[in-house]
């Protein structure tokens, strides 16, 4: 293929969740069509999309068929076999390209890319056995966690380990022949940098936002972060470095460990639209979703500029128990924006949806917006 790919073609995404939904609307505001594939049906990606494909990711004719009918392809997570994303290289262009789904789906091979291009991680060991786990915490000490190498997140598969008395109970947790051990880091806070990056090597960036998480999830993120200008820097050039080192078309985001000092470590790389950048969708000119549109496309990117501070609020399943959320009063809250996945059963744990808030500073765009959330659980009224 050659030259962009303009408004009225179809676009193709493997992957039919939340962010293949924010995807899905971005482009379809754009002009463009929209097909979905992915084991289920009647997913929130698909609910948008002009056509739903159910088929399991490894079923590659069927990913073959998918991909022959779009100008072309990228996914909404990275748990998509690699198989599934070569198959989609034989037909249609896939952004970002399957060797960025190849890395960053496995810890090991992220943290051996990231420790390539020299950028500050904390201290890690590869782990495939009991054995070599024992011998990696009498080199690395207490405390330390371990987390298996493929398919962990929102703080699944993985264990703090606090004593050499944990260690088999931690690896017995993993049930896992590959996983990754890492020296615990003291920190502050922790942030996130989203990249958008084109085909033409053009970068945007969003961040660092500052995000906030409750049992491993995600629950509130704020733009701007209380970092200072050399770490807001320093953030932004680690992770548009990262995001050409990987030559990655599309949008990455980056999170980071902000240590006292102001100094940076890197957590992880994700190699699509974030959660901690649904506040972009309200907060800035051109948000994530609309940025992984562009950059796919082959077009420009879009400008980044926030209109004031921004916060964002999780909404997990956890708030439909006992009772349904109370959608009428939340609505109350005139300044606050409500959004939905379409998820047809809520879960503990499960992400149903978020709320933004906008404020003249950070601090008030975050008490905002968990005044939002508070009230979908209680009878009051806002102020």
């Amino acid at each position: 293929m050659s030259g962009p790919v303009l408004p009225g073609a179809t676009l193709g995404v493997l992957g039919s969740g939340q962010l293949g939904k924010m995807f899905a609307i971005a482009a379809r505001r754009l002009g463009y069509r929209i097909h979905v594939l992915s084991p289920d049906d009647d997913t929130p990606a698909g609910q948008v999309a002009d056509r739903e494909i159910r088929a399991a990711y490894d079923d590659l004719d069927a990913v073959a068929d998918f991909a022959r009918g779009v100008s072309v392809v990228t996914f909404e997570f990275e748990n998509v076999p690699l198989a599934a994303a070569e198959t989609v290289e034989r037909h249609a262009p896939i952004r970002p390209h399957g060797s960025v789904l190849h890395t960053t789906q496995h810890r090991v091979r992220e943290k051996r890319f990231l420790e390539r291009v020299g950028v500050p991680l904390a201290k890690f060991a590869e782990i495939g056995s009991r054995d070599e786990l024992h011998s990696a915490m009498a080199r690395m000490g207490c405390p330390a966690v371990l987390k298996t190498s493929e398919w962990g997140y929102d703080g699944k598969g993985q264990a703090k380990i606090d004593s050499l008395g944990d260690v088999d109970t931690a690896w017995d947790s993993l049930a896992n022949s590959s996983a990754v051990l890492e020296a615990f880091v003291d920190f502050e806070y922790e942030v996130s940098v989203i990249v958008a990056r084109s085909v033409s090597g053009q970068m945007v960036t969003y961040g660092p936002i500052a995000n906030a998480h409750h049992r491993h999830i995600l629950d509130v993120s704020v733009f701007p972060s209380p970092a200072d200008q050399r770490t807001v820097v320093e953030a932004t050039r680690i992770a548009q470095h990262i995001c050409a080192e990987l030559d990655a078309v599309g949008v990455i985001c980056v999170e980071f460990f902000v240590r006292g000092n102001g100094d940076l470590l890197v957590n992880e790389i994700a190699p699509r639209p974030h959660n901690s950048g649904h506040l972009t969708i309200d907060a800035c000119t051109t948000c994530q979703f609309e940025q992984q549109v562009r950059a796919i496309c082959g077009l420009s990117l879009g400008a980044s500029t926030p209109h004031r501070p921004a916060a964002m609020a999780n909404l997990l399943g956890d708030l439909w128990f006992p009772a349904a959320p109370n959608w009428e009063n939340m609505l109350r809250f005139a300044d606050a924006k409500l959004h939905l996945y379409g998820k047809s059963e809520a879960r503990p744990g499960r992400k149903m949806g978020h709320i933004t808030a906008l404020g003249e500073t950070p601090q008030l765009a975050e008490r905002r917006v968990r005044e939002a959330r508070q009230a979908l659980s209680v009878d009051s009224h806002p102020a």
